[in-house]
């Protein structure tokens, strides 16, 4: 899996922008987004349980992310047209504010080293990738276990901040010092 402190790989992937059939999808690549901190998040499959939760949870932070100049992604393996059909029958799905990528030929799975030996899905996997596409914050979980998206735009805030950050920092607080 890659690390902090490596590059983004570069990707192209296929993204459901809108429930509405007339313009749903677009083209996002890792140059799509420059100069922007970059959350990108994964989940295991389309119409499953654990992951309406945390998708719905993170459109609720969009504006927080929006704040800080971040742009969400979220990704699958599932395919741009399972995701069109999750969002319009998915109510808290719907009106996602950010693009949900399919990674369908599981190439940028591979890339990060996320993709599941036992299932062939990407892993639930998060990245926050800093506005050179260097990765900056790395965390799975167990595909049965869901993420705080509170916790990765805190980890965010803190990443941004460019100092060290002590146990349970919030935006605001102080910082440490090394003196």
């Amino acid at each position: 899996m890659l690390a902090i402190g490596d590059k983004l790989p570069n990707f192209q992937l296929r993204a459901v922008v809108s429930a509405d059939h007339t313009e749903n999808f677009i083209s996002i690549s890792d140059t799509t987004h420059t100069d922007k901190w970059k959350v990108i998040f994964f989940w295991p499959k389309d119409f499953t349980f654990v992951c309406p939760t945390e998708i719905a949870e993170f459109g609720h932070l969009n504006s927080a992310f929006v704040e800080r100049d971040a742009q969400l992604l979220g990704v699958s393996t599932d395919s741009e047209f399972v995701h069109l059909a999750w969002k319009q029958a998915k109510d808290e799905l719907r009106d996602l504010p950010f693009p949900m990528l399919s990674d369908v030929k599981r190439d940028f799975s591979t890339a990060l080293g996320i993709l599941d030996k036992e299932e062939g899905v990407a892993q639930r996997a998060t990245f926050i990738v800093d506005p050179n596409n260097i990765i900056r914050f790395v965390m799975v979980t167990d595909l049965n276990v869901g993420r705080n998206p509170k916790e990765v735009l805190r980890v965010l805030d803190a990443l941004q901040t460019d100092e060290l950050c002590p146990c349970n920092w919030q935006k605001g607080q102080k910082t440490l010092s090394a003196v």
